[in-house]
């Protein structure tokens, strides 16, 4: 069996893989599971300097890297740079912190002493997606390992050379040999990696429907999840919102690695008076973003990371239109090779439509009008998703009492919503479950235990 890595922008098959083979699964978490039992009582500080070096690698090899990304899935090159970059700049924060976020913590109890303590549980599976290549691997990799884990990477299966060279980059740092293995396999081993002794704990970022499918299994093996799925996060502009910059903003939220974010705004809901000004702001501000070669150092948007997907997203937006949306917009399939979609805009968007039920994973805008606030919390929360909100407005008084009525995982106010790895990540409601970052991430794969001494 073999996967290939196809250039989005071309179709050109850039290079063939040979699956990882039954047998070498085997090898691999045999190897895992053995490098865990003695990673695992390495002290903090020497975790920390193979992480360091890791961040290290990364910075150095950063041009290689972001034109991988580039080729394979087609994220324009600055924005993979700057993705290379944020992944550094994750193991830094984790070889400098995660001592202290695991540290012992005392309790007052009937004991002489009492604390709790936090043990790394084993080698844990991740399953991650093709839209941050690098990012997603290196945001739940960084804290497992410095928790005295093990991780075996089940990348997704158009990206096969990022997941070699993430690989090679905890190799190059030093890590013990077989303490973070990449293994080429398709979605149908998935379930058997699950069930095997080996591994203790999963992850997965992606789809609600494979979100659905890891937890089953999972859950048949009593199996801890973190779940990172889909979004359809709403971006609401009350009417006192300084509207020229929230439009220029929104086109950024909508169009980061060309729409293909499950944390990219979504939908725009605009309070009334603000409304027609909004529409046309970003209007101009789509249209002025260039679609083209992901290579080319002022492209904005690059082409979708599969032609599938691309269709699929038109025929959202098609769809969307025959119920009553009113494209401004875009909304038309290029000709010629590659699966490119134009930034689009929709208006007079409602429930019903595919653009407000479902996720649009792509460059494609959906505003929708709010009477006034209490309307747009309510619109906003009428969603399955609840992954990040933005929320716009002069008054922050108002903003706090807003925000705290949004059904999400995380708010920002007059800003973009974007992981930090100084702020815990995730959704609620159909949008997963557990999180990723900060001290709560690094928490999820650990046994929390109890000490109590007479």
């Amino acid at each position: 069996m073999s996967m290939q890595s196809i250039n989005p922008a071309t179709g050109e098959v850039l290079e063939t893989f040979t699956e990882t083979s039954a047998a070498e699964v085997e090898r691999t978490l045999a190897t895992a599971h053995a490098a865990f039992l003695a990673w695992r009582a390495v002290p903090f500080a020497a975790r920390g300097q193979h992480m360091r070096k890791a961040g290290a690698v990364l910075r150095a090899g950063k041009a290689e890297y972001s034109r991988t990304m580039a080729l394979e899935m087609g994220k324009p090159i600055v924005q993979g740079e700057a993705e290379v970059d944020k992944c550094a700049l994750c193991c830094d924060y984790y070889a400098e912190h995660a001592e202290a976020f695991l540290a012992p913590q005392p309790r007052q109890t009937d004991a002489t002493e009492s604390y709790v303590r936090f043990d790394p549980l084993g080698p844990v599976l991740a399953v991650m997606p093709w839209n941050f290549p690098f990012w997603q691997v290196f945001r739940f990799a960084a804290p497992a390992l410095m928790a005295g884990n093990a991780a075996i990477l089940k990348h997704a299966s158009n990206v096969p050379r990022s997941a070699l060279q993430i690989e090679a980059v905890f190799r190059e740092a030093g890590f013990p040999d077989g303490l973070f293995a990449t293994v080429l396999v398709g979605s149908p081993a998935v379930a058997g990696l699950i069930a095997d002794p080996r591994i203790v704990a999963v992850t997965l970022t992606g789809s609600e429907h494979a979100g659905r499918q890891v937890a089953e299994r999972a859950g048949r093996e009593l199996k801890k999840t973190v779940l990172e799925l889909g979004g359809s996060d709403p971006f609401i502009v009350l009417a006192d919102a300084d509207v020229a910059v929230a439009a220029r903003t929104a086109a950024d939220a909508r169009l980061v690695n060309s729409g293909q974010s499950c944390i990219a705004a979504k939908r725009f809901i605009v309070v009334e008076p603000a409304a027609d000004t909004f529409i046309a702001l970003l209007a101009d501000e789509l249209r002025a973003r260039r679609l083209g070669d992901p290579l080319a150092r002022d492209t904005d948007v690059g082409p979708q990371a599969r032609a599938d997907l691309r269709d699929d997203l038109h025929r959202q937006v098609e769809e969307s239109v025959k119920r009553g949306a009113r494209l401004v917009l875009g909304g038309k399939v290029p000709a010629g090779p590659g699966a490119f979609y134009p930034p689009t805009l929709l208006s007079a968007v409602d429930k019903g439509m595919p653009a407000f039920d479902e996720e649009t994973f792509g460059p494609v805008a959906a505003v929708i009008r709010a009477k006034d606030d209490a309307d747009a919390v309510r619109l906003a929360n009428d969603s399955d998703f609840g992954l990040g909100a933005a929320l716009w407005t002069r008054d922050l008084a108002r903003a706090e009492h807003v925000a705290a009525q949004i059904e999400a995982g995380a708010v920002f106010v007059n800003g973009l919503v974007k992981s930090d790895p100084r702020l815990p990540f995730g959704g609620i409601k159909h949008s997963g479950y557990g999180r990723e970052l900060s001290e709560y991430g690094i928490r999820e794969f650990v046994n929390v235990k109890s000490v109590w001494i007479a």
